[in-house]
């Protein structure tokens, strides 16, 4: 049909993951669904303003999973497809509709296309009793599921506005991403409810929970409504539990970082994800997390996934194998909030927690690394390493250029990429823009090659000498890392001071100013470093 001049159009773009992009922007999504509770099918119209942005397009390709073999009686079946409010031939085969323009494109053309299906979903919405044995539907499209139920350009970096009009049962109320802009009941017990979000979002960024909710307005920040949406039987608890500290984190992150991007922030008790999901503007937390007790696992969940509305949602990655601009971003700045509002110590708690947990990965794969190539399998895309180890190299980009120097980096990237994409290359450039430094080989160790640090560490005193010989040996399997050390000095009187030593060899010899033997010596006493290592005197 099209698809040979599509693959020679896919093949001149400059791309890492293996997502057949196509030379076409989406613009808006206008999504209609009508939900029952006789049958699991849903019924979707979904309407899509999308800009050709090459001549001689034959036609174009969404993602729509089908009904097949491996779920039988599930997965989306076309009615119809028009373009432009007339009739287009369309084929829907391999989980992709493509659709046939009548002529060749233009570039920069516009077209909007509409396509009608139903169908149960495989998965994406998921349609099913939550806890207290309420029929529910909640969207959990991570990280390319949303093709399931919506016919989308189902990629991370396809961004585009969206509005969703959902009718079901009155008995429910809905919640999707952006305003609430109509609520209205109609005949036979039904109610039809409008979302819009203005914000161009990622396709599975994307909110849709219905179900009976108890909803309140807890307040506002700076105009942006704050409210909680839990099951109606869990009201008391679900309340409690969500009052804090959301907009406290909504301040700190709004000031130190730059504005809010959405409507609102809503945070919403679900039965479709097993921790957070930071779905723009709604976000979504397991059934478990209302308990009544604000526990702290549940509060800092809350806070990393509304790090998320600037990382991730506001500033997307541009490709998957940077989904550490995501995840390790989120789960620094729930560090660096912790460190604002509960101190030193819990944060000082934090890294070293994750410290761990990355020898550990690291002890059963040296080679895994942040920046990844995974993709032939989405289920891999995330894993500790861009959680933990993206978190730890910003904490350690901190320490190198300052803190001062950092939040300024910070601020720049997110003010040049703020409802837009990025890589990781646009964010080592806002960061050398502000340092004057070349990031250059930092980034390519820490991010684009496994393994950490492992040091063994010796020392004596030479009271002749009057110093300290140190002897540091990497021994961790590969090339040697380069890297600042600091040791902590404590003498006899208990004063301790710092050196530091600048190590980039598997073995280094240093030599440190002593006016007697000190009583202790201690590696990276204030965690500026990712590694493991032991120090003795002989």
């Amino acid at each position: 049909m099209f698809n040979g001049l599509l693959a020679l159009i896919f093949a001149a773009l400059p791309v890492r993951d293996a997502y057949p992009r196509q030379p076409l922007d989406v613009q808006h999504y206008r999504f209609e669904l009508t939900l029952t509770d006789s049958t699991d099918s849903i019924h979707g119209r979904a309407t899509i303003e999308i800009k050709l942005l090459a001549a001689g397009l034959a036609g174009f390709e969404l993602d729509l999973v089908q009904p097949g073999p491996s779920h039988p009686g599930r997965g989306m079946t076309v009615a119809t497809v028009s373009v432009d409010g007339r009739s287009a031939r369309f084929e829907h085969r391999g989980d992709r509709l493509g659709v046939t323009l009548a002529s060749p494109s233009t570039a920069g053309q516009r077209i909007t296309v509409t396509v009608a299906y139903d169908g149960v979903p495989v998965t994406g919405l998921l349609i099913k009793p939550n806890r207290n044995g309420r029929r529910t539907f909640f969207s959990d499209n991570w990280p390319d599921k949303v093709r399931n139920w919506l016919p989308t350009i189902d990629h991370i970096a396809d961004k585009s506005t969206a509005e969703f009009v959902v009718t079901a049962p009155a008995a429910y109320q809905v919640v999707a991403n952006g305003m609430r802009v109509e609520e209205t009941d109609l005949p036979n017990a039904l109610r039809r409810t409008v979302w819009r979000e203005s914000v161009p979002i990622s396709p599975w960024l994307y909110a849709l929970g219905v179900a009976p909710f108890a909803v309140e307005r807890v307040g506002e920040y700076r105009g942006i409504p704050i409210e909680t949406w839990v099951f109606a039987e869990e009201r008391d608890r679900g309340f409690y539990d969500f009052a804090t500290p959301t907009r406290d984190v909504l301040a700190f992150y709004s000031e130190w970082i730059g504005p809010y991007s959405y409507e609102k922030l809503a945070n919403v008790q679900s039965n479709s994800v097993s921790g957070g999901m930071e779905a723009a503007s709604s976000i979504f937390y397991s059934q478990e997390s209302v308990s009544g007790t604000r526990s702290l696992r549940w509060r800092n969940v809350v806070i990393h996934e509304i790090a998320h509305q600037w990382f991730g949602n506001a500033v997307t990655e541009s490709d998957w194998d940077d989904v550490w601009l995501s995840e390790g971003f989120a789960t620094y700045f729930t560090l660096l909030f912790i460190e604002h509002a509960y101190g030193r110590d819990e944060f000082a708690a934090g890294l070293t927690s994750s410290r761990d947990k990355i020898a550990g990965m690291t002890a059963k794969d040296p080679l895994d690394r942040v920046v990844h190539d995974r993709l032939s399998d989405m289920s891999k895309v995330t894993n500790g390493l861009t959680y933990e180890k993206g978190a730890w190299t910003l904490h350690m980009l901190r320490s190198r250029i300052g803190t001062e120097k950092f939040w300024e980096g910070i601020r720049l990237y997110y003010r040049a990429h703020q409802n837009q994409t990025a890589s990781t290359d646009d964010f080592r450039a806002a960061m050398e823009a502000v340092s004057g430094q070349d990031l250059t080989a930092f980034f390519k160790q820490w991010l684009y090659r496994g393994g950490m640090p492992q040091l063994a560490v010796t020392w004596r005193y030479d009271a002749a000498g009057k110093r300290i010989a140190l002897e540091v040996a990497q021994t961790q399997p590969g090339d040697p890392f380069a890297f600042p050390l600091d040791i902590a000095v404590t003498g006899a009187d208990g004063k301790t001071r710092i050196e530091t030593v600048n190590v980039s060899t598997a073995a280094q010899n240093f030599a440190l100013p002593a006016d007697a033997r000190p009583a202790a010596i201690a590696l990276d006493p204030e965690l500026h470093l990712l590694m493991t290592g032991t120090i003795t005197a002989r």
